[in-house]
């Protein structure tokens, strides 16, 4: 359960950007997003490449706080949600990559058409080097975790904290249930230093809710 716990804390990181660039400058790029009492939704689940841009300069050690909420649509056993950290440049319309950035991305499928992606419940971790084109780095199965995949559980909301450093690639990924346990994992230092100056939010075949301030 703590593992699945982690790699949840890596994909709501753009959560925390809301608070800390006040949506000053944002793009609904593809979907259907809205601002409903403090809470940014995707009420899509037909779209398969929502997302959101975000301007947010990237560099050095970064802090990020949060919650996330799953709302519904991966009752046809699809579905998945993730975001791009550290995004050189965007585009404002649907677009399998975003720019030299990095994907964190949490799936359930039922049936997927990747060899690479486990059935059921996975995470990835994807580069991305263009609009249109992604490598996969990583690909986690995570069916030991599918029981929490209840209503009990999913209709939740989940607070979250993430430290990560562009220059040396070390990610701490704070445990939600105590602040003082955390996670470490380090990106390969061939890509480094990580900067950017955009974020963007995704979601595939269903729709989430995230925080705008605390």
């Amino acid at each position: 359960m703590k593992k699945f716990i982690l790699f949840l804390l890596v994909l709501g990181v753009a959560a925390a950007l809301f608070a800390q660039v006040d949506l000053a400058e944002h793009y609904f790029a593809s979907g259907t997003w809205k601002i409903t009492d403090d809470r940014l939704y995707q009420n899509d689940a037909g779209a398969r490449l929502a997302k959101m841009n975000m301007r947010a300069a990237q560099s050095g050690p970064m802090v990020y706080e949060f919650n996330a909420r799953y709302e519904g649509g991966a009752e046809d056993g699809h579905g998945g949600f993730g975001l791009h950290l550290f995004v050189d440049n965007i585009v404002n319309r649907a677009s399998w990559g975003s720019g030299s950035s990095w994907l964190f991305w949490l799936n359930y499928d039922e049936n997927p058409i990747s060899k690479d992606i486990p059935k059921g419940l996975s995470g990835q971790i994807y580069r991305s080097i263009s609009q249109s084109e992604m490598e996969l780095i990583e690909s986690v199965d995570l069916n030991d975790y599918a029981s929490l995949l209840i209503d009990e559980y999913l209709d939740e909301t989940v607070p979250f904290r993430i430290w990560a450093d562009g220059d040396t690639g070390e990610v701490r990924i704070y445990d939600p249930t105590d602040l003082d346990t955390y996670y470490e994992f380090n990106i390969d230092k061939k890509y480094l230093p990580l900067k950017g100056n955009w974020v963007s939010l995704r979601t595939n075949g269903m729709c989430m809710s995230f925080t705008m301030d605390e």
